[in-house]
């Protein structure tokens, strides 16, 4: 198969480590240059500290480019770059990304500077992939992986919601230091509990992004009236011909930070539209797997869900959706951590349904997620032809 150039936008940051990380022995993507701001540019990969529990994997020792360079697009394309993963606060990505995207580089974002925006698809492989049609509908090739509290609920809440239907969605989250980045990770102050437990507009943007996911992408220039509350509206896409009609259902979300290292884990209450039985929410999240286009990506889950009785959060981190690993190796596995766990699933009564749900937040959450949407982009054949 055919193997793409590609660049990381971060250099030092958490998600840009475990991006290179992915990257080390990418059987369809080859790490060919990097993007880093002021204080790292100029600087070798090997003189920029790896701040990664896992050991540094062996990655060619790439001189990194400055993101305020105003040759840098000519630079990527003299490494003959085509795919762009990118890893930047949303302040920078707007708007490094888009003059990527414009110029013909594929661009697969974790920032959240474009997320929602109409027609800019917003994509969770196993529970959205048909947004993606969005993807080369427009002068630029610019996708986004979602906020990474989305994953433990988004995944479960779409399997019961093609199975049974759903009116309601609440959820309490315990979200992981390494959501904040490195700041918070390196800090003995903060692995001690000493730090806050509110995020700040988290709430907000997961209920948003649940609500994107789970519409319906449409197509047809909007002709008039307001976008709806989960749509937002940049002025480079404001001539889309696709977006998405938002689902209806209600969505109550609470979000606090705890004290460990890595992984969200939600406590869900999901109100149904049809009755079901706890054998058959069982069955339906057993059974919700990747698409069979998806199966063959390297980062895809085996399963989407791991089913267990109670999440355990330090022996349940890392599932490829049928084992779990104490000791992995992210740079070999790239199956690894990619799965949700699910456990405590109680019928409360016939339509309402109890569960909750854990992921490895920088992993299937952030860099893992993202790259199995560029993988997703790679099987549909929508990359640029690496020259």
């Amino acid at each position: 198969m055919q193997h793409h150039n590609t660049v990381v936008l971060g250099a030092s940051g958490l998600v840009g480590q475990r991006m290179q990380q992915r990257l080390a022995n990418h059987p369809w993507f080859r790490l060919a240059a990097v993007v880093g701001s002021v204080r790292t540019a100029g600087k070798t990969l090997d003189f920029i500290e790896w701040n990664l529990q896992e050991a540094r994997p062996k990655l060619p020792n790439l001189t990194v480019l400055s993101a305020e360079d105003e040759h840098l697009v000519e630079r990527l394309k003299e490494e003959n770059i085509t795919v762009a993963f990118s890893c930047l606060p949303a302040s920078i990505a707007d708007p490094l990304e888009l003059m990527l995207a414009s110029s013909g580089i594929a661009v697969f974002s974790n920032a959240s500077a474009f997320r929602r925006c109409d027609g800019v698809p917003l994509v969770i492989p196993d529970v959205n992939p048909t947004h993606l049609d969005q993807f080369d509908a427009a002068d630029y090739t610019l996708a986004c992986a979602t906020n990474c509290t989305l994953i433990p609920l988004a995944v479960p809440v779409a399997a019961l919601s093609q199975e049974f239907g759903i009116t309601h969605v609440s959820m309490n989250s315990e979200q992981a230091l390494s959501g904040a980045g490195y700041e918070l990770v390196l800090s003995q102050t903060a692995l001690a509990g000493e730090h806050s437990s509110e995020i700040e507009g988290e709430a907000e943007k997961t209920a948003a992004e649940l609500l994107h996911v789970l519409g319906e992408a449409v197509e047809g220039r909007r002709t008039g009236g307001s976008l709806p509350a989960v749509q937002r509206i940049h002025p480079a896409f404001s001539e889309s011909k696709k977006h998405v009609n938002a689902a209806s259902f209600e969505v109550d979300v609470n979000c606090k930070r705890v004290t460990r290292i890595d992984g969200h884990q939600i406590f869900a209450t999901v109100r149904l539209k049809h009755e079901a039985t706890e054998d058959e929410v069982l069955s339906c999240f057993q059974k919700w797997s990747p698409s069979p286009s998806l199966q063959i990506c390297p980062s895809a889950p085996k399963q989407s869900m791991h089913l267990v009785n109670k999440i355990d959060v330090d022996a349940h981190l890392w599932s490829d959706g049928v084992l779990f690993s104490s000791q992995p190796n992210p740079s070999k596995d790239l199956k690894a951590g990619m799965a949700v766990v699910v456990g405590s699933v109680v019928m409360i009564n016939p339509t309402t349904v109890e569960f909750s749900a854990y992921s490895h937040n920088t992993v299937r959450g952030a860099a893992g997620g993202t790259m199995l949407l560029a993988e997703q982009a790679y099987t549909e054949r929508r990359l640029p032809k690496q020259q």
